[in-house]
């Protein structure tokens, strides 16, 4: 099976808040409004949300899964997560990706995960034993696609090399940071999903917020990532991208995420973008991407802006 068959919503939902900064009720209304507007595919990691306080990683598994055994819907739903950033359980090699998939299995309350994610580069394994190890798992059945987060160029094309030459399990997917304010994917790593025929699935696609248009000169905003999205700010660019998706999203009559969201969806190789939100609120915005399409114009107008 890959990707492209499983008929994903426009907009996979980030699942990197659930048990954070939103809690069990919290997550289960976000999850149960992104469902009810026909959202299939949320992306979550065993590392989630282990930088909080008290937190040791898996609050997010664990979130996703008791909300899929309670509404019984984990047919339903595409489920992606991750491996090799838990500090309790790092790397790529062989036995701790064998200890990982059980332990987020078990979290997650399911018996195979649609979409396992390699969350790193880990350059003390060879490709060889992680491609192994994840093509064991596909043989198993405990997972159904495989794909690359954080990989440079080179190492994902040699990763992709290997599977070929020794029949192993191959990427399929890609995920990496790129939003209006971070095109840093438009080169070399680009080219390579493109040679290949991967698809990719970005994330930071609200450049933590910042695209959301609620971050302006003076403005204080409650947010974790309110530092790092203010910074925007300080470049020419961004006041100038604000004001270039507020200008669209009003001719739409919807709101600047969903268009930010939207242009991101129109790039060649992105698959769906991802998008988190901590409540209802929040959300609601971001759906309104499953039915915009933008004009060649205000693509080129965007594309214009944050160059």
């Amino acid at each position: 099976m890959s990707l492209s068959e499983l008929n994903l919503f426009p907009l996979c939902l980030g699942g990197n808040v659930f048990g954070w900064t939103a809690d069990r009720d919290a997550s289960f209304a976000v999850l149960d409004a992104y469902a009810e507007a026909g959202g299939n595919f949320v992306d979550t990691a065993d590392v989630y949300s282990e930088w909080a306080p008290g937190h040791s990683g898996g609050e997010s598994e664990t979130a996703l899964g008791e909300w899929m055994a309670s509404r019984g819907n984990r047919d339903q739903i595409v489920v992606a997560t991750k491996v090799g950033a838990l500090s309790s359980r790092p790397g790529l090699s062989e036995a701790n990706i064998r200890a990982a998939v059980e332990d987020s299995l078990r979290r997650l309350r399911t018996d195979h995960i649609d979409l396992y994610w390699a969350h790193i580069d880990d350059a003390e394994t060879p490709l060889e034993e992680t491609l192994g190890a994840f093509d064991s798992l596909i043989r198993e059945g405990k997972v159904r696609n495989i794909g690359a987060s954080n990989y440079g160029p080179e190492r994902l094309a040699e990763a992709l090399a290997i599977s070929d030459r020794d029949g192993l399990a191959r990427y399929g997917v890609l995920q990496q940071r790129y939003n209006l304010m971070e095109r840093g994917y438009e080169g070399a790593l680009r080219d390579v999903v493109v040679t290949e025929g991967l698809t990719s699935t970005p994330y930071h696609g609200l450049a933590s917020g910042f695209l959301t248009g609620k971050y302006q000169p003076g403005v204080e905003v409650d947010s974790p990532r309110a530092e790092r999205a203010s910074t925007y700010l300080t470049t020419e660019r961004g006041p100038r991208v604000l004001e270039v998706l507020a200008k669209v999203a009003a001719s739409h009559g919807v709101a600047s995420p969903a268009v930010a969201l939207a242009w991101l969806a129109a790039q060649p190789t992105v698959a769906t973008p991802i998008a988190s939100a901590r409540n209802v609120e929040q959300l609601t915005p971001l759906l309104a991407v499953a039915d915009l399409t933008l004009t060649d114009d205000e693509l080129a107008l965007l594309d214009e802006a944050s160059r």
